[in-house]
């Protein structure tokens, strides 16, 4: 053997040994020695307490699935056991666990040879039971926010790009748990994360109009997920599925989600994508909404809702997180109900500064009126009670007493259509259909027009409420246009013939926070006209005026008699509405209205004065008077008569009437003894409502 031959034998015989120590050493080396190393370089990087407690463990084993000459390249297999990340020093004592996560066991396999183009790939790391205890206090701190040590780098100096990359292939555990005690948002939760076993496909959760086109390629459901505590101070309950951790580093693959959650009487149950899901960037969800109130909605979301009854809805939600306006949530083509009236639209919320808007164009097919009624406190303590309004209506008491919630008025700004095709309501109130634009901005509140169809007519009113005042500050304009009586007693055949009509203009301000409140210090006028109308008794029971029905039975009997016009101009002021005329011209006999209706008290003090025509037979002697609340009101007959404040009335010398506009509208009777002409003649100021006056 030559001397060259025998240097390449034992270089050759080197190598081996070098190789075969390396690998006695790697395979007897106790890798537990580098625990305290290893723990304190990355206690040192993160700023607070990492440890390493159980065994760190490496061992060499050859990956036969990798086929060919590399199946016989042995890879390293890591694990360790027992990992904590302890918690800040000022969360001590505050937390349920004295760690801000755990970790009962890490493994994962190392790829050896891309490390020789630097690529540290990763097939699978596995996860055994992590937990996680996160706490925010009220002042704003975190355990979730690591202040990092500061290092001596050159600010000036370029960024390092590291030429190394990583890939991983797969993360998987099998239970994960996360608490969280937010005193900021006071919030309490427990959730808990579980592999489902076998993965459930995207589309049979999500159906067809989801799993469609791009989403086609969305993966499965990995894992199943259980949520419950509070949140807002409401109690939480939920439970969903979620895709695999791997899907959350892929920007461009939509990640799966679905969840049922209930908060407070609020349910919602959602299915769809996450795009982006590390940055948040878009979502595109099938929505489901249902609970007692939309009000509810607000502590939850944010966004101001009026009171409403129960309701639900069904409906398309995309969202843009990342809009450079704000974030912008489209609920579009949704369907529900609200009480028994249908609803649907599109609305559109963004998140912009100064304030959130919300705009939109909502329609019902079908409207209750009655689900109206929360709007304005308006319906029943049961029914408030349902939506959870602690807030009660006195026994005694006709006007709403519940406050509008001006508080979250300036919380957002919004722009709203509604429009009701068809109201449902009994024939008392033959009211047809409903069109509104509501603007809401900065606590602001106007709803120009606020318009119903009634009687073949319209009433149209421009109402503005200034919730940025504190007491509310209020100005409504009224006009109703064209009622038809025969439309407005639809059930009185003799009005069946009749060609009068209803007239009039109100105009009204105020301060206060509901509906009661408004009107008890409210100030301004009102102007209504008739003509060419019938009254009797049985018009009154109708209507369901027992009051009326007493008066009309006193005044007329049981007959029918042809009303010629009829005018009221009513003033109010502080609350209080005095008649300056309110007159009936009838066939037999002209019937005044003096006395005063308190809106402060609900009480009423009317006087109802007759004056006989000419030689007519007519067999009431005294005049009548109505007293008591708008609850419960009382009428009877005048012991002492009034004929001379009644004449005085008559003459109608001082009345300031409805608006010139009114005097093209009505037609009058053309009868001599009618006192028509002279009350039209006196219709010349239209009415109004001085500024609201500031509550001291």
């Amino acid at each position: 053997m030559t001397r060259g031959k025998r240097i390449c034998l034992w270089s050759f015989i080197g190598f081996l040994a070098v190789i075969a120590a390396l690998v006695v050493f790697i395979a007897t080396f106790d890798w537990n020695r580098l625990k305290p190393t290893i723990n304190d370089k990355v206690s040192a990087e993160l700023g607070r307490p990492f440890a390493i407690n159980g065994d760190l463990q490496v061992f060499w084993r050859t990956e036969p699935e990798e086929g060919g000459w590399r199946g016989y390249v042995p890879w390293p297999h890591f694990s360790a056991a027992d990992i904590t990340l302890a918690n800040p020093a000022w969360a001590a004592g505050k937390t349920r666990s004295a760690n801000f996560a755990s970790l009962e066991k890490v493994e994962f396999r190392l790829a050896p040879l891309p490390l020789l183009w630097q690529t540290v790939k990763i097939p699978q790391i596995v996860l055994t039971r992590p937990s996680a205890d996160l706490l925010r206090l009220a002042d704003g701190r975190a355990t979730w926010t690591f202040e990092l040590p500061k290092k001596d780098e050159d600010p000036n100096a370029p960024a390092e790009q590291s030429s190394w990359t990583l890939d991983i292939g797969e993360i998987g555990f099998d239970k994960g748990s996360v608490t969280l005690d937010d005193q900021h948002l006071k919030t309490r939760l427990e959730l808990l994360v579980d592999p489902l076993g076998k993965p459930v496909p995207f589309g049979q959760l999500a159906g067809k109009a989801l799993a469609g086109g791009d989403k086609a390629a969305t993966q499965d459901y990995v894992f199943g997920w259980n949520l419950k505590g509070q949140y807002k101070g409401l109690p939480l309950a939920g439970a969903g599925k979620v895709g695999g951790m791997l899907a959350l580093q892929d920007a461009t693959k939509p990640f799966p989600v679905q969840a049922d959650v209930s908060a407070g009487s609020t349910r919602a149950s959602i299915v769809g994508t996450l795009t982006d899901p590390l940055n948040l960037g878009a979502l595109d969800l099938r929505l489901k909404l249902a609970g007692s109130s939309m009000a509810n909605l607000f502590p939850l979301t944010g966004v101001t809702l009026p009171d409403t009854p129960a309701y639900e809805t069904d409906g398309r939600l995309k969202a843009e997180l990342h809009d450079s306006a704000g974030a912008r949530f489209h609920y579009e083509n949704f369907n529900g109900k609200v009480g028994d009236s249908d609803l649907h639209g599109d609305l559109v919320f963004v998140n912009r500064q100064p304030r959130p808007k919300l705009s939109g164009k909502l329609r019902s097919e079908q409207l209750r009126m009655a689900d109206l009624g929360p709007l304005i406190g308006a319906d029943s303590n049961q029914e408030k009670q349902a939506r959870g309004q602690s807030t009660r209506q006195p026994a005694d008491k006709v006007l709403p007493v519940e406050e509008f919630r001006t508080d979250r008025w300036r919380a957002m700004d919004a722009d709203v259509e509604f429009t009701g095709k068809r109201i449902v309501h009994s024939d008392m109130l033959p009211i047809s259909d409903l069109y509104t634009h509501l603007v809401l901005n900065d606590g602001l509140l106007t709803l120009e027009p606020l318009r119903f169809g009634v009687a073949g007519g319209t009433l149209d009113s421009h109402i503005r409420l200034d919730g940025g005042k504190t007491p509310l500050q209020s100005r409504v304009q009224l006009q109703a246009r064209n009622f038809k009586l025969k439309e407005l007693f639809p059930s009185f055949a003799p009005m069946q013939s009749s060609f009068g009509e209803l007239n009039g203009d109100a105009a009204l301000s105020g301060t206060g926070n509901s509906v009661a409140t408004l009107l008890a210090g409210a100030n301004g006028e009102m102007k209504l006209l008739i003509n060419d109308g019938r009254i009797s008794r049985s018009l009154m029971e109708i209507a369901g005026l027992n009051v009326g029905n007493y008066v009309v039975n006193k005044l007329f009997g049981d007959d029918e008699v042809k009303i010629n016009c009829a005018a009221a101009d009513v003033g109010i002021t502080n609350g209080l509405a005095t008649p300056r005329v309110f007159a009936f011209d009838t066939e037999n006999a002209i019937i005044t209205v003096d006395g005063t209706a308190n809106f402060a008290t609900e009480q009423l003090d009317l006087d109802i004065t007759p004056q006989s025509k000419g030689v007519r037979i007519f067999s009431l002697r005294s005049p009548l008077y109505v007293q008591g609340t708008f609850k419960n009101p009382k009428a009877g007959v005048q012991v002492v008569p009034l004929a001379a404040r009644g004449a005085g009335m008559v003459a109608l010398g001082v009345a300031v009437a409805p608006a010139a506009a009114l005097l093209a509208l009505i037609a009058p009777s053309k009868q001599d003894d009618n006192q028509c002409a002279a009350l039209l003649q006196q219709m010349k100021q239209p009415p109004k409502a001085p500024a609201p006056a500031k509550r001291k």
